[in-house]
């Protein structure tokens, strides 16, 4: 069976994610998330997440996938064995290290490599099953051929982002950040410079190249309700929705929507109404759609050279 996996910023957008067909919800506490920004969960609100999803059969999988200091393990520790306590599902790591401590601490529960791995070969998927990890979110750069490769040669968890926001550069290998904002993103408080205008220069001749735009480096958001079905056959288990940082009607959206197609699917009715389904994608906050690198190498398509935020539908003109 394939789990829909959204996320929640707030308590609102977890009952939002699961009042529209979310199969599991990923969240952030108050330590140790790749999404400091978000509003994120405090150890009583994760106690009541957790409480509420599974009066509904949905389960809970926390982030703790920053880069760990040396001096952060003890407090780690402490935060890990009260998401144990309370019965979270699985934590969701980039750090290998730490992998290996928690698969001894904990042998029962769940350990999902992150995104910040960059997991992108087999060898790659087979080396953290090794570690002990049950499930990896392998890396957004990926095509539907690899992504069943793995699928096909690997007896783990496979996981991938269909929708939402995406990386200029590889998931946990971002160091502009901290270049330049001296914010790291691999210590969840990305300043995002890739969404800035920037321009492009000839070092020669000192003269601006134009190219259209002015945001070289801002990628469109990703959608893939129209690849469903490919993504689906590749043998992938969870779909992942990005959005932490969104509101709660985002999630629900977003949710009900992949919820209809993926059930469709499943239901084996094909599903027609993609258009619709993707129009009412486009009414909510996107960069543009991108496929990402799913369909294509194409990369210079995931650029939105005019503008980093919301674009909006067009209604009419006053």
């Amino acid at each position: 069976m394939f789990e829909l996996l959204s996320p929640a910023g707030s308590m609102e957008s977890l009952k939002a994610g699961i009042q529209n067909g979310a199969d599991a919800i990923y969240l952030g506490g108050s330590s140790f998330g790749a999404r400091a920004a978000a509003t994120n969960f405090d150890n009583d609100e994760l106690i009541e997440a957790v409480k509420y999803a599974k009066l509904r059969d949905v389960n809970i999988f926390v982030t703790v996938n920053t880069s760990i200091k040396e001096t952060e393990i003890e407090d780690l520790i402490s935060y890990t064995d009260f998401l144990y306590k309370i019965g979270v599902d699985a934590i969701i790591l980039s750090d290998i290290g730490i992998a290996e401590v928690l698969r001894k601490r904990y042998p029962n529960m769940e350990l999902h490599a992150s995104t910040q791995i960059s997991a992108h070969s087999l060898n790659d998927v087979l080396e953290l099953k090794q570690v002990g990890f049950d499930r990896v979110v392998i890396a957004r750069e990926l095509g539907i051929e690899e992504i069943k490769e793995i699928c096909d040669n690997v007896d783990i968890d496979i996981e991938v982002f269909i929708h939402g926001a995406i990386c200029v550069s590889y998931s946990g290998q971002c160091l502009m950040s901290s270049m330049l904002g001296d914010r790291s993103g691999n210590r969840g408080r990305c300043a995002q410079p890739c969404r800035q205008s920037y321009k492009l220069i000839n070092k020669t001749t000192g003269k601006i190249i134009n190219v259209n735009g002015n945001y070289l480096l801002s990628p469109k958001d990703l959608c893939s309700i129209e690849n469903i079905e490919k993504i689906l056959d590749t043998g992938v288990k969870s779909l992942k929705i990005e959005g932490r940082m969104k509101r709660p009607e985002y999630v629900a959206v977003v949710t009900s929507r992949y919820r209809k197609a993926i059930d469709n699917y499943i239901n084996n009715k094909i599903t027609t109404d993609k258009k619709t389904l993707k129009e009412d994608l486009e009414a909510i906050f996107n960069r543009k759609f991108t496929s990402g690198y799913l369909m294509s190498k194409n990369g210079s398509d995931i650029i939105n050279l005019d503008k980093p935020n919301n674009v909006g539908v067009k209604v009419g003109e006053v």
